[in-house]
């Protein structure tokens, strides 16, 4: 009787889960990262730093230390997930945001300095809708660059559309049902459809990315059935194929970080896909 009660015992240690395994978002960030910057070509020499509150990489081709957002990694659950924080944040060093920001950060104040108050260019240049749109534009770019370096590392894309619908959204998108994020997430969810149709197959299996489903199934169905739509919705994606290569050459880095390679790294992402 004794020998069964610690056989029984031992065995229930053994199905208990242990401490030390508990998987912590902040704790995969140096790993998943590591993964990214090699199997990417990026400089293995940078180190990963979590922050409280957002993210600031302006300065992250000097330092060598990507900042990663504490808030931004409380919606993932998973290193698919951790993937697609990380991946973002590298999108947007490797895409130039800081470098266009400041770019349009001069063009407005040469026109505040040369325009009166009241004129229709000034007022434009200086409106939330100017910001909001050019952040939005940011946003996209970064998503698609990120979804290319997680194929690269080999990270299921499909885990940014899921943190996206994750984190908070508009009012708008909540009052008309849609998915937390919902133009970003399906931006991507487009990109893949047509650029990488095997990701999109293989699916990602967790109720948030069922429910972003839900809503853009119907749209896919939709376009699929109509032949105009989706003559329209090929003819957007190899525009904005073509208006990225574009954009990567005026953005080309020039200094002598080791970050330039990124360049050639976005070029090939734009160039490649799996038709």
């Amino acid at each position: 009787m004794k020998k069964l009660l610690i056989s029984l015992f031992a065995l229930g240690l053994l199905s208990m889960p242990a401490f030390s395994a508990t998987w912590i978002a902040a704790d995969r960030v140096n790993t998943v990262g590591a993964q990214l910057l090699k199997k990417n070509g990026l400089p293995e020499n940078t180190t990963f730093k979590v922050v409280n509150g957002e993210a600031d990489n302006s300065d992250a081709t000097v330092t060598n230390t990507i900042q990663i957002s504490s808030t931004d990694l409380t919606y993932t659950g998973n290193d698919n997930e951790v993937a697609a924080v990380v991946a973002r944040e590298l999108a947007y060093i490797i895409n130039g945001r800081a470098t266009k920001s400041k770019m349009r950060d001069f063009a407005k104040a040469a026109i505040n300095s040369s325009l009166s108050e009241g004129n229709i260019i000034k007022s434009a240049a200086n409106s939330d809708f100017a910001a909001n749109k050019a952040s939005m534009s940011d946003n996209k770019e970064a998503d698609v660059t990120g979804a290319d370096l997680m194929i690269q590392a080999n990270y299921n894309p499909l885990a940014s559309i899921v943190v996206l619908t994750k984190m908070p959204g508009s009012t708008m998108e909540i009052a008309m049902g849609k998915p937390c994020n919902s133009e970003r997430a399906m931006n991507i969810y487009d990109y893949l459809t047509y650029n990488y149709p095997s990701k999109v197959k293989a699916g990602y299996g967790c109720k948030e990315y069922t429910a972003f489903l839900a809503y853009a199934n119907p749209i896919v169905k939709e376009r699929n059935s109509n032949k105009k739509k989706l003559e329209k919705f090929n003819k957007e994606q190899e525009k904005n194929r073509a208006a990225r290569v574009k954009n990567l050459a005026q953005y080309k880095s020039t200094g002598l970080s080791g970050w330039d390679a990124s360049y050639q790294v976005l070029k090939s992402f734009a160039e490649s896909s799996e038709k």
